[in-house]
């Protein structure tokens, strides 16, 4: 009776429930579960400390990570029956709001897994063409950064600053603005610590930005869009601090009904469609507009939506002297 006193235990914990609901679909690693269930990574561990010990979970090594599974054990001893229920209980689930979020933050995770080749090429082994050591996705966009020329850069609702110092790499000055001074802090910290030097960090909202009139070549609103209180001034600033011929650059998420973002990470809107995207920089007097899929997977409720317009070049007014040149005598 101590025995099964203990399992109930064990499984009266919502935290760990959680854990063996998402370790059922994917192995995962401590880090990886800690994004998944949004809990401290000490908490994370002592669950999948407790849950290994009883035999729920095993451990893995793979490529330098630790991974956990659910044990293989749990159909042949004596927990298979309490397992099967839980199963079923956990698909009766499946349409619980806070279920379906940790499930749209797994699929984030294994999109992110995907795209990092070293981990996610080591790991298949079902295809040995995968693993090419040195490629990267991160080697690739500094690569594209050398095609381009010293461009002056506006990274707006630049976060914790980890695109602001991608973009510094390539670009001649890049102006970062968020409205968090607490987040501009840290992303100053990171620019100090990278030994970053032109970038100029501005705290401002992005419908009023405190960046002068036709003064940057790109402005990048990446993941911010759906942040602001209204998207279309938004663009509408990114245009005006742009230069004729510059482009307004728009990384968001195509519209989805996740709405646990709302109160887990702050965003105002769920994701742009197509069109919402292209009236608005339309609307801001842009020209040239393009949009198209960034980043997409299978069963992942999030699209990332590449969107981009170029400022049209000011018309030319001639003055009357102009069209009647006066004759030279």
């Amino acid at each position: 009776m101590r025995q099964v006193s203990a399992v109930y235990r064990l499984l009266g914990d919502e935290a760990r429930l959680r854990l063996l609901r998402v370790l059922q679909r994917e192995r995962l690693n401590v880090t990886e579960l800690t994004g998944i269930l949004g809990l401290a990574q000490s908490g994370v561990s002592r669950h999948l400390g407790l849950l290994k010990e009883a035999g729920w979970v095993v451990e893995e090594k793979d490529s330098g990570y630790t991974y956990y599974r659910l044990s293989p054990a749990l159909n042949d001893n004596g927990n298979r029956t309490l397992w099967a229920a839980l199963a079923e209980q956990f698909a009766a689930a499946d349409s619980d709001p806070s279920v379906r979020a940790d499930d749209a933050r797994l699929q984030e995770v294994l999109r992110l897994r995907k795209e990092n080749f070293d981990t996610h090429g080591a790991a298949d082994t079902r295809d040995a063409r995968q693993l090419v050591p040195g490629r990267s996705w991160a080697a690739w966009s500094r690569a594209l950064g050398f095609l381009l020329p010293p461009l002056k850069v506006a990274d707006l609702g630049c976060g914790e600053g980890y695109l602001t110092i991608e973009a510094a790499r390539w670009a001649k000055r890049v102006v970062a603005v968020d409205r968090s001074e607490a987040v501009l802090a840290r992303a100053r910290d990171l620019g100090r610590r990278r030994r970053v030097t032109n970038v100029e960090w501005k705290r401002g909202d992005l419908e009023r930005l405190p960046i002068r009139d036709a003064s940057v070549d790109v402005a990048l609103l990446s993941q911010a869009l759906h942040h602001a209180a209204s998207p279309a001034r938004a663009i509408a600033e990114a245009a005006r601090i742009t230069v004729p011929l510059g482009r307004v650059l728009v990384l968001d998420l195509r519209e989805h009904q996740e709405d646990w973002v709302r109160s887990k990470l702050g965003d105002r809107r769920l994701g742009f469609s197509d069109g919402d995207l292209k009236c608005m920089l339309t609307d801001a007097g842009l020209t040239n507009i393009r949009i198209g899929v960034g980043a997409r997977k299978l069963g992942d409720p999030f699209t990332v939506l590449i969107a981009s317009g170029t400022k049209p070049q000011a018309p030319r007014v001639e003055t009357p002297a102009a069209r009647h040149p006066r004759k030279v005598q």
